[in-house]
């Protein structure tokens, strides 16, 4: 049955923080500042890598499209909020919730995918490091990102378009500050069940298929460092990893907790807590995880401040 004709609902009205309406102003205040320092940050890195010819490497490209994804993922939910926190349009259409709500898990699923990618990138680099220049050449690199792209964006694309059937009696209250899938679900006069299961084996598919992926790879990775004779060599060949993993832990830990559960959950204050982390810190964290860490970018955007214009 189509939402066109038979709902009465053609918008919601993200609540938001209700409970945090006393510090609306230092709430907007740190919210535009994180979005800004996030695009900012990734900005950087996409510039750095581009202008530096020692870092067109297959790890610093898919870094680079880590960085375009992320700030995607940020301006997605980011810019809706500041618009409620500071014009109070908390208003959004059936359609922009839609759309918000596919972006949103879309670029969530490209992110997993290409997690895994960089992970199995490094599985190469350190476990087979002679054959890995023929390896991941350039055109492989190029398909392996756009897989990943697409592959996120047609994970979540069922699930979307059985939504849009979906019949919204009222309220129209969405607990939340953007269009997540738990609190639209709970809004819907129609029947959910079909819908949560599908969204739960989807999540289960797409983040079990690439942890798995991931966990294999740093397996056989530590397995491989573990032969690297003395400290200093272990440390140096696993250093190109820790960012990674660090973004990894934080990225599958708190978006299985969030998705991958059979049923939708119901304390919402604790939904847009994790919420919270992976929609707008994690964003904000991960180019200065894999930057304070990575000499080879500090090194080249070092050269880049200090060489001079004219020359």
């Amino acid at each position: 049955m189509s939402n066109s004709s038979d709902t009465l609902v053609t918008e919601f009205i993200l609540l938001g923080f209700p409970e945090l309406s006393h510090l609306q102003g230092l709430l907007s205040g740190s919210f535009l500042a994180i979005y800004v320092v996030t695009v900012l940050e990734n900005l950087v890195i996409l510039g750095t890598i581009g202008a530096s010819h020692r870092l067109h490497t297959p790890m610093y490209f898919f870094l680079a499209n880590l960085s375009v994804l992320e700030t995607f993922y940020s301006t997605v939910t980011i810019p809706k909020l500041l618009a409620g926190l500071l014009a109070q349009a908390r208003a959004i259409s059936f359609a922009g919730c839609l759309t918000q709500l596919f972006l949103f898990l879309s670029l969530g699923s490209s992110e997993c995918f290409l997690l895994t990618t960089m992970a199995g990138d490094r599985y190469l680099a350190i476990c087979h490091p002679l054959r890995y220049p023929a390896i991941m050449h350039p055109r492989l690199c190029l398909y392996l990102a756009l897989s990943a792209w697409l592959g996120g964006f047609l994970a979540s694309f069922v699930s979307i378009a059985l939504i849009s059937h979906l019949r919204f009696c009222g309220p129209n209250v969405l607990n939340h500050f953007f269009c997540d899938i738990s609190p639209l679900l709970q809004l819907s006069c129609s029947d959910t069940t079909a819908i949560e299961t599908l969204d739960f084996v989807a999540a289960l598919a797409v983040l079990v298929t690439s942890l798995l992926v991931t966990a294999v790879s740093y397996v056989r990775i530590l397995a491989t460092v573990q032969r690297v004779p003395g400290g200093a060599g272990r440390r140096k060949a696993f250093s190109t990893c820790a960012s990674h993993l660090v973004v990894v832990v934080i990225f599958y830990t708190t978006t299985i907790f969030m998705y991958a559960r059979p049923h939708a959950i119901s304390s919402f204050d604790l939904n847009k807590l994790v919420s919270m982390v992976y929609s707008v810190m994690t964003p904000l964290l991960n180019p200065i995880i894999y930057c304070l860490r990575n000499r080879d970018i500090k090194e080249a955007l070092a050269k880049l401040l200090h060489t001079p214009g004219a020359s």
